[in-house]
């Protein structure tokens, strides 16, 4: 059996089941022409900036898991070091939530086989997801049909069924009735692929290059045959690589160039345009990812506000389905009374130097952060006495409220006194 009767253990066939297999790595037709996967997607400029931005500031977040108050950082919790340090032992936490966010971007789905060392959770082994179907038994219990290239003893891979307990699943948008989450590459093709067609026509108009249209005029009448001939001699001036050459001209032709056409200026506009719709795709303000609309670029406070609106209308739903897949499936019924998994959002809601001091002294003074907490905001070290909570300018600690205040003793007044002779 050859190399197109079989591709990573699996036999090439039509039916349902193996469809969506086949659309993902084979891809999925536009109404542009162009075939769109995943990687022909990231080739595009504006796919990979969204995408690298959206990954890039998923990894900077430290998962934490929590006691039960929601507030106390477990570093005793087993899931701790899975969580916050390394999931495996190929791949790093922030390699790891990097790869959940990439998967989620391009698919809609992650998955990793949980790997068990009796009850408790070892680590976290990731999968293309392209490589994973979703399943019912006839019980209608989901199980998952994961296709390997080779098993992890070095031997062909193939099919192999693991089941719903065993496997961390991540869903991004989700339909009623459906087991995977919706891609956002095959949902949104066609305008991924008129971004490539785009693309490809700016290349074939480079590749001749020059951008603008020349065309001769003569006061002589030219035969059929000297045209051609005229023709083939500037032809073999076209093209980057013989830019610069230089052409005679007789006959008394003289050139023109025509600067760049409407249908040209079409195509720059429809570029631009494509990478507003791309960012729309993903979520992300065009600014973010270099784009400047219309000229306008976007400094100071109003990016403040930009990274704020990324912040809570892409990233914080994102992070949400990830803790809510960590909560069904790294949790049992015990573990989710006594422990919550959350990512920080800190470092990303952080302001300048100015806006951090005023807020960390409002905190402070009105008895919400300690000051030991203030310090650990900005990366210092724990003081003596920095443990308790201080309120207004009297700075009085918030456990002694309503307290008699202490009256130092009054001097001796049964004492006599002399008086100098």
């Amino acid at each position: 059996m050859g190399l197109f009767d079989r591709w990573l253990g699996r036999p090439i066939d039509l039916n349902a089941d193996s469809a969506p297999f086949w659309r993902g790595f084979f891809g999925l037709g536009t109404t542009s022409g162009e075939t769109v996967t995943f990687d022909t997607a990231m080739q595009l400029d504006a796919v990979w900036a969204c995408v690298r931005l959206i990954g890039n500031s998923v990894r900077t977040l430290p998962c934490l898991v929590y006691k039960d108050d929601g507030v106390t950082v477990d570093k005793t919790n087993p899931l701790y070091e899975i969580m916050h340090d390394m999931p495996n032992l190929d791949n790093t936490a922030s390699e790891f939530w990097g790869m959940v966010a990439l998967c989620l971007c391009l698919d809609g789905n992650f998955f990793a086989e949980k790997k068990m060392s009796g009850d408790r959770l070892v680590s976290l082994e990731p999968f293309h997801p392209l490589c994973v179907d979703v399943k019912r038994d006839e019980r209608n219990n989901r199980y998952y049909e994961v296709t390997e290239r080779m098993t992890a003893n070095g031997k062909k891979g193939g099919k192999r069924r693991i089941n719903e307990d065993r496997m961390f699943h991540v869903r991004g948008e989700l339909l009623p009735g459906c087991d995977r989450g919706l891609s956002p590459i095959g949902m949104e093709r066609n305008i991924i692929g008129n971004a490539l067609a785009g693309e490809k026509s700016a290349g074939r108009v480079y590749k001749k290059g020059l951008i603008s249209t020349v065309f001769l005029s003569s006061d002589q009448i030219l035969k059929s045959e000297q045209r051609k001939q005229v023709s083939d001699t500037l032809q073999s001036f076209a093209g980057a690589e013989n830019a610069g050459g230089i052409a005679v001209l007789e006959a008394g032709l003289t050139p023109h160039a025509i600067s760049i056409n409407p249908k040209d200026a079409q195509l720059l506009e429809a570029r631009q345009y494509s990478v507003e719709q791309i960012a729309r795709i993903f979520g992300v303000p065009p600014v973010m990812i270099g784009h400047a609309a219309n000229g306008t670029t976007t400094w100071g406070s109003g990016i403040e506000q930009l990274i704020l609106q990324f912040t809570k209308t892409c990233l914080t739903p994102m992070l949400r389905s990830i803790e809510s897949a960590i909560y069904r499936d790294l949790l049992d019924a015990k573990t989710r009374k006594t422990t919550s998994v959350k990512f920080n959002l800190e470092g990303l809601l952080r302001g300048d130097s100015q806006a951090r001091a005023e807020f960390l002294s409002k905190m402070v003074i009105n008895g919400l952060y300690t000051p030991d907490e203030a310090r650990a905001y900005e990366n210092k070290a724990a003081m003596d006495g920095g443990d308790k909570l201080i309120v207004n300018g009297t700075m009085t600690r918030l456990d002694k409220l309503g307290e008699e205040p202490v009256v130092p003793p009054a001097a001796n007044q049964n004492t006599p006194t002399t008086r100098a002779a």
